[in-house]
């Protein structure tokens, strides 16, 4: 495996950067011979990653930096930083339909992608087509899915907040779901290695809801945003506002750029400002020599050998030729997202696991859970007339979970709690459409910017529930002859009560900041399950093998050379976006697996 300086947990965790920054086809050129995206039908690498996204490309960082041979499977269509970002910067006019995508387009291909608010004529690339990966809805599912290497680390939000020590004792604590097998102590030192690669900005504020990270610079809120804050934190004491934690650089990191505010980050980012695994964590595994990446590669199962109790590898179907192939490793690590994994796991049948690899507990596709949203707050003032913003910042707001923290915030009608995200802006001329008017003086106003709106979004934790779950169709298979996914999720009794207070705090929020024309919108039958893209749990950790499916280290239970470290392994949802947590949790569970190896146990 090379030599490699081992990291141990025990003591503080400091990513080495930077590192060299160079096309990623000149990265794969200098790699050892075979790494072509073709493979022999019988391969050999120490590891294998299934899926190239937030964890999937993080864990081939660190395997590759602890000199395994890595192969990397991706199921999408090859995409490397730089030359794969053809629509950075082109304005709409520079598209052949002005950034649209005809109605019929998106009825036809992209009814559930389409409803993401990113998805343009500039970025539908990136999302699957609906009907040619299709999956059954027993209940409104809406998942979204994407379509190249880097998974969906090419589109998501950037918001970026650790979770506390509360989220993993709450399941301890209320009963619901099965007690985390780790504390936050556990994975801090992980949250700060990640952080120091990744780079994190924003501002501290020593909650313990929300614990501070490693920071850069924060970013900026408008003047409005500073009123609000003011206000807000003014009249409620037990409330704080601050700029959202972000995964886009303030400030030089590692030979990467401080971001320039273009506000395209979705078309891609040439100056590696924004993370992803195709621009960063990718790049920093090809360098060490040891990648192999492998994109239209459809993972059918993954191979087990019921002598030694041990993965073998996977089998992969070429998603171009429908060639089939095997391929082989020491360990394997599942980061196909949430139910991605879930179903290459349960569709992985064997005599010793009728139901799917590592499922002795049976709960393999069991508590699938997501963040409801759907709850927002807008309003308007006609102060601040003399001030604007400069560029566009890729960010926005935020407010901390305030509700059931201790006995003073304690509500008697739900428990856990709700955050929201939020940000301000000056209307332009597109206001006119709503507004009466004609002639040139009327399109001369529309030229000078309109009044500030600002928008609070919620977004809530929801609780482990056995019902609400993933299995294989019996009837419905995909083109590629794998079982289709039937995917069954609805809110429960809990969530429903903590969306009214959520509705209630953002209006009352709103009012104490003074805006006007204020509106308090509950949408929960427009925003079913997956549309928040934070599926978590199927595949969940916990401290008995009866009852889950990972150990600590994210270790399959039943299968020691098996580690799932995507949203998958999630016990519970708390109410932080994930994806950092995931990324420590690779991280960790990467350097214990080596270990393992190391040690002869794997």
């Amino acid at each position: 495996m090379g030599t490699h300086a081992w990291i141990s947990p025990s003591r503080t965790l400091e990513y080495p950067g930077p590192i060299e920054f160079v096309p990623f086809t000149a990265l794969l050129s200098r790699l050892s011979s075979g790494l072509t995206m073709h493979l022999h039908k019988r391969e050999e690498f120490d590891a294998i990653v299934v899926g190239s996204g937030m964890s999937g490309g993080f864990a081939a960082k660190e395997l590759c930096e602890k000199g395994l041979k890595t192969l990397v499977l991706d199921r999408g269509v090859h995409f490397e930083h730089g030359s794969s970002f053809i629509t950075e910067h082109k304005r709409p006019f520079e598209l052949p339909r002005n950034g649209r995508v005809p109605v019929t387009e998106v009825e036809e291909h992209y009814k559930t992608q389409g409803k993401v608010y990113l998805f343009s004529e500039a970025t539908k690339r990136l999302f699957v087509k609906d009907d040619e990966q299709p999956y059954v809805q027993e209940k409104p599912y809406d998942w979204i899915r994407a379509n190249q290497v880097g998974g969906r680390s090419l589109m998501w939000a950037r918001q970026t907040y650790r979770w506390s020590p509360m989220d993993f004792e709450s399941n301890l604590r209320d009963g619901h779901g099965v007690d985390w097998p780790i504390r936050y102590k556990d994975i801090e030192p992980w949250y700060d290695y990640v952080e120091s690669f990744v780079g994190v900005s924003g501002q501290k504020e020593g909650l313990p809801q929300l614990p501070d990270g490693k920071f850069l610079p924060p970013m900026e809120m408008t003047a409005v945003e500073k009123h609000a804050k003011q206000a807000i934190e003014s009249a409620f004491s037990d409330r704080t506002m601050t700029i959202g934690r972000c995964a886009v650089l303030t400030s030089q990191l590692n030979g990467r750029a401080p971001c320039h505010y273009c506000g395209e980050c979705e078309r891609g980012c040439s100056t590696r400002s924004f993370f992803s695994a195709v621009s960063v964590s990718l790049p920093a595994a090809a360098a060490t020599g040891n990648l192999t990446i492998r994109p239209n590669s459809i993972v059918e199962s993954v191979i087990y050998d019921p002598s030694t109790n041990r993965a073998t590898g996977v089998r992969v179907i070429d998603a171009l030729t429908l060639e089939t192939l095997e391929v082989f490793a020491k360990i394997v690590f599942m980061c196909a997202s949430t139910l991605g994994t879930t179903q290459i796991m349960l569709n992985s049948k064997s005599a010793a696991f009728p139901d799917g690899i590592a499922n002795g507990s049976g709960v393999l596709g069991h508590y699938l859970g997501d963040h409801h949203m759907g709850v927002s707050a807008s309003g308007f003032t006609e102060d601040f007339n003399d001030r604007y913003y400069a560029a566009s910042r890729p960010n926005g707001i935020y407010i901390p979970r305030f509700r059931n923290l201790d006995a003073r915030s304690a509500r008697t009608d739900y428990v856990r709690g709700f955050a929201y995200q939020g940000s301000s802006w000056r209307l332009g001329p597109g206001r006119g459409a709503a507004q009466a008017g004609i002639g040139s003086d009327f399109k001369n106003s529309l030229r000078k910017p309109g009044p500030w709106e600002m928008q609070l979004w919620g977004y809530g934790e929801t609780l482990p529930r056995f019902e609400n779950h993933c299995r294989l169709s019996s009837t419905e298979v995909d083109q590629w002859g794998i079982p289709q996914l039937v995917l069954s999720a609805d809110w429960g009794d809990n969530e429903k009560a903590m969306r009214k207070d959520t509705a209630a705090c953002a209006g009352e929020m709103m009012e104490a900041a003074g805006f006007k024309n204020i509106q308090v919108t509950d949408d929960i039958e427009g925003n079913p399950h997956g549309l928040a893209i934070h599926e978590m749990g199927t595949a969940r950790m916990g401290r008995d093998k009866q009852t889950s499916v990972l150990n600590g280290f994210n270790q399959a239970h039943d299968v020691p050379n098996l580690f799932v470290t995507d949203g998958a392994c999630m016990a519970s949802t708390a109410v932080q976006n994930p994806s950092i947590t995931y990324m420590a949790l690779t991280a960790r569970a990467v350097d214990y697996a080596v270990t393992e190896i190391q040690n002869g146990r794997i």
